[in-house]
């Protein structure tokens, strides 16, 4: 009865008004919030998210773009706090928050850890997840699928996997887009399979750390004319396969000039030069957290160390360590959970009928000398 009498108010204030009804009822029926709805454009806040849109625009301003790796939390957090416009959660995860030799040996659920950890953490770069090594370069062996008029097509393994990982770096991970490596025919397929899923791709070209195997090693690319040519050739191709960006890495400045010039979309550049739309660092490195002979070893030269933070978390712990060891800390300055001396003397009966006659003297013993520290801090306050 109160939804017939609702009805009948409403078609009786709607006379003259045969849409008012509809509008009215739709939105009293929904199950979406009002304010949630679509209501078209609104102007851009700019705590939100970086978009592809944002990025263009940058990129036709001709304003360089930052890009920073982060692999957790706290990392993410300072990202967020510098207005980083893109925070990558790299393979390079492998080697600095692992302790591998190389990119190689992270998995796909490792680096969704890391993945679900930055989006915790970063609320307005946008959020890109690196494939790692194995997740797009199964055989290229085809099966038989079927279309929407039960007519069979050849359909790549190849292209599955690449867009399930990618699918799971956004679903499971929560990134906006992922990076791949190289420019190889599989690699350009699988690119252009993951964009016409719907998910946002950056290129990355030169050195690739997946490739060392057959490239001998992490060593610069595009030296000479083949294969500076060749540095230029393979993003263009990315770009043709949908590809949003194109990292450029360890190539020399010319080099990297000639492809930004010749691509239509954002290269950036790590290790090749300041002629990229934008720049991008490995986080540990350009704090200069690491202060540990096997990361001297892997740190690249290329890297500017824009802090000393190895030096100050060394020197952190040191201190503890002292203080800890000469009884300074903790004070009582870092005690703060107090207890009356009544209470202690009540405590310290308890435990003398409990035959915990030791016990209740460190009790008693503890509360007069917070009691006295504390008096002689006032005093020289």
């Amino acid at each position: 009865m109160l939804i017939a009498r609702t009805l009948k108010k409403s078609l009786s204030s709607s006379v003259g008004k045969p849409f008012s009804l509809l509008g009215t009822q739709a939105k009293w029926m929904s199950n979406v919030p009002e304010n949630a709805v679509y209501g078209g454009p609104k102007p851009q806040n700019p705590n939100q998210r970086v978009t592809l849109t944002q990025l263009r625009q940058k990129h036709r301003r001709g304003e360089p773009i930052t890009m920073v790796t982060a692999y957790d939390y706290p990392s993410a957090v300072h990202l967020d706090l510098a207005g980083i416009d893109i925070c990558l959660v790299g393979d390079s995860a492998s080697m600095v928050v692992h302790g591998h030799d190389t990119t190689l040996p992270i998995s796909l659920e490792e680096m969704l850890v890391h993945c679900r950890a930055v989006a915790r953490g970063a609320n307005r770069p946008l959020l890109v997840g690196d494939l790692p090594f194995g997740t797009y370069e199964s055989s290229s062996n085809q099966y038989i699928g079927w279309g929407l008029l039960d007519e069979p097509r050849i359909r790549s393994t190849k292209k599955i996997q690449a867009v399930d990982a990618a699918v799971r770096i956004l679903k499971e991970g929560g990134m906006d887009a992922i990076k791949l490596e190289g420019g190889s025919p599989s690699r350009i397929t699988a690119a252009k399979a993951i964009v016409e899923a719907g998910i946002a791709v950056i290129g990355h070209v030169g050195l690739t750390p997946q490739a060392i195997s057959v490239l001998g090693g992490f060593r610069p690319q595009g030296k000479n004319i083949s294969s500076a040519v060749k540095v230029v050739e393979t993003a263009m191709a990315l770009q043709e396969s949908g590809c949003f960006a194109v990292v450029l890495e360890c190539v020399p400045a010319p080099v990297a000039a000639a492809a930004t010039s010749a691509l239509r979309i954002p290269t950036i550049g790590i290790g090749a030069g300041p002629f990229c739309s934008g720049q991008v660092l490995v986080y540990h490195d350009l704090l200069g957290m690491m202060q540990h002979p096997h990361h001297a070893k892997v740190t690249p030269k290329f890297c500017k160390q824009f802090g000393q933070v190895g030096e100050v978390i060394n020197k952190a712990l040191l201190e503890y360590k002292e203080e800890v060891t000469n009884g300074s800390f903790p004070g009582p300055a870092h005690s703060p959970y107090k207890i009356s001396s009544s209470d202690v003397d009540g405590f310290s009966k308890e435990l003398q009928k409990l035959g915990l006659e030791k016990a209740a003297s460190a009790a008693a013993e503890a509360a007069e000398k917070i009691e006295s520290q504390e008096g002689k801090n006032q005093t020289s306050d």
